[in-house]
C-alpha cells in the first residue's frame, strides 16, 4: 500500500509536517527539512541510492531538500515537482494561537464552535465535506505531502521518466531557498546528465473571489516588486506646522494615490492583477518629541504580467508627481485658510521627485562618493539582522541626510525580493498537460477548472525563467539598495534554465488568515489520481 497512499496517509503526512511551526525565519524552518529529509531516506530506493537524496544549503544557513528518482528505463527525461515548506506567523488565530500548529485539535475545536465561526466556513463545514484546520495546511504542506506521494510512486516504477522533488524555504519572505536552488537545479542536471522537460508547483489553488468554487491550472505565476515611497518634508515644532512639512502627511497622499488604484492593475485575457495595497507605512522618528516627523515612507506590493520595469518605474513617478500637487494643493489651501486670521502670505512648497539613483548622485556630488559607500556600509553592517526591508529604509533615509537642500522630496526606491512574472501559455507541453488535468480534476470533482495564465498567489516558479534580458531588469536594480548588498537573484541560472511550467495543486480556502483549510475529501481523495496521471502524460510523448 506504501507510505503515503491513501487520503489517511496523506492527511496524517501533512499534519506531520504542520506540527512543525516552520514560520519563515525560525528554527523550525530548518527542522522540517531535516524531517522531510528523514521521511525519504526510509524509502528503500534512497537505501540504494543515497546520493538521490540531497540536503542543500543557503547562504544564511537554511536548508532544502532534492530528491531524484530515476526511471528503470534510462532516460534524460525529468520533471521537477515542488514546493516550499514555510509558513506565515499565527498572530492571526489570537486565541486559538496555541492550536494553530496542531490541524487535529484545531479542526475539532473548528467543529466544536462552528457557530462562532465566518459564514462562508460555516456553509463549507455544512457540506459533507472533510476539511483540516491549521496554518500551512493548504499553503502549502499539502502540496508537498503530495509530492512526496509521487516521490514515492515513482520509487515503485511508476513513470518512465525521471522525478525530481524540490522542498524549499522561505517562499512567504524573500525565496532564499528558490533562489539558492535554482543554480543548484543546473548542477543536478549536469551531475546526473538530465533534461528538464516542465516545472510542477503544487501550491494550492487560489479562491477568485467570495464564494468561488471553482478549481484553477495555472500556466505561470505573477511578478510582483516592491517599491516604496521614502519622503523627506520639512522640521517643525508642533506649535509651528506651517513651518514645516510632514512626512505622515505627505506618505498619506501617496498612499490615496496607489492603494487599491485599479489604473495600475494589468490585464490579460480574462485575468486580471489584483491593485497594489500597502505594505508598510510609517514615519521614521525614533523617540517621541514635539517636533513633527518630517520622514516618513511607505511601501506597495505592486503585481504584473507583461510590463517591463522602466514603464512599471515611469508610471510610478507619475503617479506620485500626482500626488504631490496634491499635497501642496491641500497644503496650501489649509495654510491659506489658517492665515486669514493672520498678517502674513503662505509660502508656496515644491516638492521634488527623485529616484534612488538620483539621490545616490547628488549625495556623492555632496560630500564625495567614498563618504557615500562608508556611511552605507556602516548602516548595512549594523542593520544586518534587520528585516531586508527595513535595511532598504534605513539606507535611503541615511543617504537622503546628505541631500538636505533637496527637500522636501519624495524619493521612488525598490526593495526586495523581486519576482519576475513567468508563463508557459503557448508551450506545446504545457498546454496538453493543462488540458489533461483540466478535464480529469473537472470529472472528479464537478466543479468547473479555469485554465489561467497565471497563479495570482506569487510562487517560486518566477525563479525558473528569466522571460526578459537582464537588461530589462537594471531601471529596477540601479534603484534597489540592497541589490548585490543583502540581496541578488540567480540571473544567469533562471536564463540557463528557463523551462516550462505550471501550477496545479490541492484545493483549499482562507490561505494567510486564521481560517485556513483544506479540502481532504478533493484534495487527498481525488486529486492524487489526478496529478498522477498528470505526470505520467508528461512522459508520454504525443
Amino acid at each position: 500500500m506504501g507510505k503515503w497512499q491513501t487520503k489517511e496517509q496523506l492527511k496524517d503526512l501533512t499534519i506531520s509536517l504542520c506540527e512543525y511551526g516552520s514560520v519563515s525565519g525560525s528554527e523550525p524552518e530548518i527542522g522540517i527539512m531535516e524531517y522531510v529529509d528523514y521521511q525519504l531516506k526510509r524509502l528503500d530506493y534512497f537505501k540504494k541510492h543515497e546520493h538521490h537524496l540531497q540536503t542543500h544549503y543557503t547562504n544564511d544557513g537554511r536548508k532544502f531538500v532534492s530528491a531524484l528518482v530515476k526511471s528503470k528505463n534510462k532516460t534524460k527525461k525529468t520533471l521537477i515537482v515542488m514546493g516550499h515548506l514555510d509558513v506565515v506567523d499565527v498572530e492571526d488565530y489570537g486565541e486559538w494561537k496555541h492550536l494553530a500548529f496542531k490541524p487535529r485539535e484545531l479542526t475539532e475545536q473548528m467543529i466544536a464552535q462552528k457557530e462562532h465561526l465566518p459564514m462562508d466556513v460555516q456553509n463549507d463545514l455544512e457540506k459533507g465535506e472533510e476539511w483540516l484546520f491549521g496554518r500551512g495546511v493548504m499553503d502549502m504542506k499539502a502540496g508537498i505531502a503530495l509530492c512526496m506521494s509521487m516521490i514515492e510512486k515513482a520509487c515503485d516504477g511508476a513513470f518512465d521518466g525521471n522525478l525530481l522533488m524540490l522542498a524549499v524555504p522561505d517562499e512567504e519572505a524573500n525565496s532564499t531557498g528558490m533562489r539558492a536552488a535554482a543554480e543548484k537545479l543546473l548542477d543536478i542536471r549536469k551531475d546526473h546528465d538530465l533534461t528538464y522537460l516542465m516545472a510542477w508547483n503544487t501550491e494550492p489553488v487560489f479562491s477568485g473571489y467570495p464564494g468561488d468554487e471553482s478549481l484553477y491550472v495555472y500556466r505561470g505565476s505573477l511578478g510582483k516588486v516592491l517599491p516604496g515611497f521614502y519622503c523627506y518634508g520639512e522640521e517643525a515644532h508642533v506649535a509651528e506646522p506651517f513651518s514645516g512639512l510632514n512626512g505622515n502627511f505627505m506618505t498619506s497622499y501617496l498612499s490615496d494615490a496607489f492603494e487599491l488604484n485599479p489604473n495600475l492593475t494589468e490585464q490579460t485575457g480574462n485575468q486580471q492583477t489584483p491593485p497594489p495595497t500597502s505594505l508598510i507605512q510609517k514615519d521614521l522618528k525614533t523617540d517621541y518629541s514635539t517636533q513633527i516627523p518630517h520622514t516618513a515612507v511607505v511601501l506597495f506590493n505592486l503585481l504584473f504580467m507583461k510590463k517591463n520595469m522602466n514603464d512599471i518605474t515611469t508610471e510610478l513617478l507619475d503617479v506620485a508627481q500626482n500626488a504631490a500637487n496634491n499635497i501642496i494643493q491641500a497644503y496650501v489651501e489649509r495654510e491659506r485658510a489658517f492665515a486669514k486670521r493672520h498678517d502674513y502670505e503662505p509660502e508656496k512648497k515644491n516638492i521634488r521627485i527623485l529616484t534612488y539613483e538620483e539621490l545616490w548622485k547628488h549625495a556623492v556630488a555632496q560630500v564625495g562618493e567614498k563618504e557615500v559607500e562608508r556611511q552605507v556600509s556602516f548602516i548595512q553592517a549594523n542593520e544586518s539582522k534587520q528585516d531586508d526591508r527595513e535595511v532598504t529604509i534605513q539606507t535611503v533615509h541615511h543617504i537622503a541626510g546628505f541631500c538636505k537642500d533637496l527637500a522636501p522630496m519624495i524619493v521612488l526606491f525598490y526593495a526586495p525580493p523581486f519576482y519576475p512574472a513567468v508563463e508557459s501559455v503557448d508551450h506545446p507541453l504545457v498546454d496538453r498537460i493543462a488540458k489533461k488535468v483540466k478535464g480529469d480534476a473537472e470529472r472528479v470533482s464537478g466543479n468547473e477548472v479555469i485554465d489561467l495564465p497565471y497563479f495570482p498567489g506569487l510562487s517560486d516558479l518566477s525563479y525558473l525563467q528569466l522571460p526578459n534580458k537582464r537588461d530589462s531588469l537594471k531601471m529596477m536594480l540601479d534603484n534597489m539598495p540592497l541589490w548585490e548588498v543583502k540581496y541578488d537573484l540567480p540571473l544567469v541560472a533562471m536564463e540557463e534554465l528557463n523551462m516550462p511550467l505550471m501550477n496545479f495543486g490541492p484545493m483549499g480556502k482562507g490561505a494567510h488568515s486564521w481560517t485556513e483549510r483544506l479540502q481532504v475529501t478533493y484534495s487527498f481523495g481525488k486529486f492524487p489520481k489526478v496529478l498522477e496521471e498528470g505526470i505520467k502524460a508528461v512522459f508520454n510523448e504525443e
